[in-house]
């Protein structure tokens, strides 16, 4: 059972009280404290996490849920204020990351309410049980980093006086160090707000966005020191505990494992360090090192850990991203003891440490490839941290709990942890898909042993240390190369009926040719042993799962033929990006690829093959010979989608199947997605060029357009719902014919037509119902959407199945269409107006103040979706009615103020009795059928719509 939603207070209110308490002291709002307005360039912290997010690895990885159960008389009110004036305070609390052309920027929007979302969870609502799920459920919701914002506000009612607070932000504007600096500010914004009180706040930090204008000012300083952080790297490899993980979006599922450590065994590491002038923390550092170094069996390690940014004190009360990656590289060579190793990775530490200013996106980038493993491994996939437990946010006259919420994401492949507090823990999180549950609890018991062991004697060598080799036996040939140092990786192939096949990738300026290898293999193995051949390749092709792709191996028969796609093209593209056309096999990261160059490597495919593909499938595939295979696989998948639909016309699809037409467009593109989410199977009618698109969302394609009459009648045959938003607006006698295929293939079911408020007419009063009576005149578009109405009640009235016409107004969102139709649709005059700086003439009120308002209606896409998606499902209160989806109504004034804001235009506005009268549009339509669905979500108000769609 869904738990009740309301909203606290009236959200016009907070602003207006966020405002009144504002600080009485040098507390002035962090975005005006220092530095210039206006769009700022993202930190390289900020671009990493941006990028990981256009790539299609953000999700709920980078969410950061805060959690708090407050006992005691909490003041909802003030509370959703405080939450207001905490943004207005830190501008990265409201600020949006959009793009122009290929680069990312950061802006501030103005201050605006904080909505405050409370849900009924009493046990005598029936929603006791459901609180952990709906939390687990917020806490997960993904952000659009594009459209903002990047905080939300959930709060939980168990009780008149038991509450829990959720706050959810996206990393990319907050870490570790603002949350002290937040929890503070917005306990003295609550209490002042209670008290009707301006709150007594310490001066503000320097503004995020000021700090990222100065990192930015020293990016050829900051490139310079780079490659010198790149050479120390050079030749490090992954830990080779850790496999490949899958190709293909990553689902970073993560697994924890605890054990307790007594609170002696840190007592005694923390006197250990003070006796050789390391911090717990390197203590910690060093042994992770050491179990790493016994179960991997490998000596030269790297391990990644997090690096404050805030040593200059004015930055110490600024929120944002101020964090950076630290790569740690001991050398744990021969049999130390472990005072050794703490003395190795103390000097590790403090040399990263003297370098913690330098970008860790940009040391990947001097590496190139040698930032993987030759399996694809990211060089940094192992992090040590020593952590507290969480601190609830706590308020004045509340008592606080922090509750934990844990997403069940992995950042790292591996992660070795110490919780220092009164009860400690030593904690492994893992990646699923990169290590198995048997290892990590190996590791997780090995860990805590040996942090027992070396705080009881620390001058014992590894070897006598607790410890676990857990790295697999290598074949011996691959063991007999890699022993040569100048050998960097190798592999075998097995043969049918012969000897293997050795593989090598060899680095230096006197490297040895394969046949030396092989030579040399004499030397150690039998000859029944030695491979036919040792074949220098510049890298090893693998496969997901870690081993030899030999369909790229030279010499090893292909398992498969493939076809080898268009593969000129994607080597001319690889050349105009990075400089030099490529091989067939050229790594794109040994080329000097990096993350935004796969984004537009991706984009300038995606146009010249008309084929789906993203930066992600760029940085997995890697070579122009791969990426070429994957288009041509895209492409067979195209041609063969709409063949399996009309292979068997008229068949039975799966149960539930709705049918939806106009899948790829502004509209039809937000249902499709809704109704994939909702778990309803789709037959998508789409255009040819357009078919392979809606088959990545798992959609059942049939080709066609309106015009094809007998395709729409197949198109509807065997499915138990219609939703027919496709439209051509201007050619009505083929929208007309349209409907009558569809009205005489549909059987039963539900049939939803999305139709227009242009069907109303002009209505004589100002307060529309919905299905109310048209108004004279009527435009041709608004005649042609009434007849296909009758056309479908006609039908319906034969006894087919429920019928209804949702009649929406301008539709507003993020889809290309609709921002195309924003600059060239019914506001088109407008935009431009205002993009070329002309002046814009807005209908006067008419004389006597009747009408006063003039304006639009407007629906946002998500909102619409959702409402369509109702009205298939089982007794929709709009079944056999007319209904309107409104999310809402703005005034000429207030849309065209906005819209001057956004495109920073100095157009001057005019009220003019002969403004255009298409303007002149006084009505307010009801939408009460469907306010459910079309509640609005974060980020569905008109303003934050606008900007995204302007942006």
């Amino acid at each position: 059972m869904t738990a009740p939603e309301h909203q606290a207070v009236d959200q016009a209110d907070l602003l207006r009280r966020a405002r009144r308490n504002r600080p009485a002291t040098g507390g002035r709002p962090a975005d005006q404290a220092a530095g210039p307005a206006g769009p700022a360039p993202l930190s390289h912290a900020q671009q990493r996490m941006w990028l990981m997010d256009h790539l299609g690895q953000g999700g709920a990885l980078y969410n950061v849920p805060l959690a708090t159960r407050l006992r005691g008389p909490l003041d909802p009110a003030a509370l959703a204020t405080a939450l207001t004036g905490l943004t207005e305070r830190h501008a990265a609390l409201r600020t949006r990351y959009g793009s122009q052309g290929d680069q990312p920027y950061q802006q501030a929007d103005p201050v605006g309410p904080v909505p405050l979302r409370t849900v009924d969870a009493t046990w005598e609502n029936g929603a006791g049980n459901n609180a952990p799920a709906l939390l687990a459920a917020e806490a997960a919701r993904p952000f659009d980093l594009a459209t903002g914002p990047v905080l939300r506000a959930l709060l939980l009612r168990h009780g008149p006086q038991d509450h829990t607070l959720l706050l959810t932000i996206h990393h990319i504007a907050v870490d570790g160090g603002s949350l002290p600096v937040l929890a503070a500010d917005l306990a003295a914004l609550y209490a002042a707000a209670r008290d009707g009180l301006p709150a007594e706040l310490p001066p503000a930090g320097p503004s995020y966005a000021e700090y990222a204008r100065q990192e930015r000012a020293r990016d050829a300083e900051l490139t310079a020191a780079a490659d010198a952080r790149a050479a120390h790297l050079a030749g490090a490899r992954p830990l080779a505990l850790l496999r490949p993980v899958p190709s293909g979006a990553r689902e970073r599922r993560a697994a924890l494992h605890a054990a307790p450590i007594a609170p002696a065994t840190v007592d005694g590491l923390r006197r250990l360090g003070a006796r050789h002038g390391a911090t717990l923390f390197a203590v910690v550092l060093a042994a992770a090192f050491a179990t790493l170094r016994t179960a991997a069996d490998q000596a030269d390690l790297t391990l990644g850990c997090a690096s404050g940014q805030r040593l200059r004190p004015e930055l110490r009360r600024t929120v944002g991203l101020g964090v950076n990656t630290l790569a740690v590289r001991a050398d744990l060579a021969g049999d130390p003891t472990f005072t050794d190793v703490l003395t190795r990775a103390r000097a590790a530490l403090l040399d990263a440490q003297q370098h913690h200013e330098i970008p860790f996106d940009l040391v990947v980038e001097r590496l190139g490839a040698a930032a993987r493993g030759a399996d694809g491994t990211p060089l940094l996939s192992v992090s040590c941290d020593l952590v507290r437990p969480a601190e609830p946010f706590t308020l004045p006259g509340l008592t606080a709990e922090d509750v934990e919420l844990d997403l069940g994401l992995a950042k790292f492949g591996l992660a070795l942890l110490v919780e220092d507090g009164p009860q400690p823990r030593c904690l492994v999180q893992h990646d699923r898909d990169a290590l198995d549950e048997s290892t990590a609890e190996q590791l997780l018991a090995a860990f805590a042993d040996l942090l027992a062991a070396v705080a009881a004697d620390p001058d014992r060598p590894l070897s006598a240390l607790p410890g676990t080799r857990l790295a697999a036996d290598r074949h011996p040939v691959v063991a007999g190369l890699t022993a040569d140092p100048r050998v960097v990786e190798a592999a075998v192939v097995e043969t049918v009926d012969g000897p293997p096949l050795a593989y090598a990738v060899v680095r230096g300026p006197v490297a040895p040719t394969g046949a030396e290898l092989r030579a040399a293999l004499r030397r150690h193995l039998a000859p029944g042993r030695l491979p036919l051949a040792v074949t220098l390749v510049d890298r090893l092709p693998r496969r997901s799962d870690g081993t030899p792709d030999r369909d790229r191996l030279p010499g090893a028969a292909p398992t498969t033929p493939a076809r080898p796609g268009p593969l000129d093209t994607v080597r001319t593209a690889f050349g105009e990006l990075l400089g030099a056309t490529p091989p067939a096999d050229g790594d794109f990261f040994a080329l000097g690829g990096h993350s935004l160059v796969a984004v537009q490597l991706a984009e300038r495919l995606r146009t010249r093959t008309g084929l789906p593909l993203t930066g992600l499938d760029v940085l997995e595939q890697r070579t122009p010979r791969a990426l070429a295979a994957l288009l041509a696989t895209r492409e067979d998948e195209r041609r063969a989608a709409p063949a399996r639909t009309g292979a068997r016309p008229g068949a039975r699809s799966r149960a539930g199947t709705v049918l939806l037409t106009g899948a790829t467009g502004g509209v039809g593109a937000a249902v499709l997605q809704e109704l994939m989410a909702q778990g309803h199977p789709v037959r998508a009618l789409v255009r040819p060029e357009s078919a392979h698109l809606p088959a990545l969302h798992g959609a059942e394609v049939v080709e066609g357009d309106l015009a094809d009459l007998d395709g729409l009648r197949r198109a509807v045959e065997g499915v138990d719902a219609v939703i027919h938003s496709a439209c051509t607006f201007t050619e009505h006698a083929v929208d007309l014919a349209a409907m009558r295929a569809l009205v005489d293939g549909w059987r039963g079911g539900p049939f939803v037509f999305v139709s227009s408020i242009d069907a109303y007419g002009r209505p004589a009063g100002t307060d529309v119902a919905e299905g109310g009576p048209t108004g004279e005149p009527v435009t041709p578009y608004g005649q042609a959407k009434l007849d296909c109405e009758r056309i479908l009640f006609d039908a319906a009235a034969t006894g087919r199945g429920p019928a209804t016409a949702v009649r929406a107004p301008i539709v507003w969102g993020p889809q290309q269409r609709l921002r195309d139709q924003l600059r060239w649709g019914s506001t088109g005059a407008l935009y431009q107006a205002a993009l070329a700086g002309q002046p814009i003439a807005l209908p006067a009120p008419a004389p006597g103040g009747r009408p006063s308002w003039y304006g639009a209606s407007w629906v946002h896409s998500a909102a619409l979706a959702r409402a369509l998606a109702a009205c298939v499902a089982d007794r929709s209160p709009a079944a056999g009615r007319i209904v309107n989806a409104v999310s809402g109504h703005v005034s000429w004034a207030d849309f065209t103020g906005e819209l001057l804001r956004l495109l920073d235009s100095a157009s001057p506005l005019d009220l003019r009795p002969d403004a255009d009268p298409e303007l002149r549009r006084p009505w307010h339509y009801r939408a009460e059928a469907l306010a459910g669905p079309l509640t609005p979500e974060p980020g569905e108000d008109w303003r934050s719509v606008l900007a995204t769609m302007v942006g």
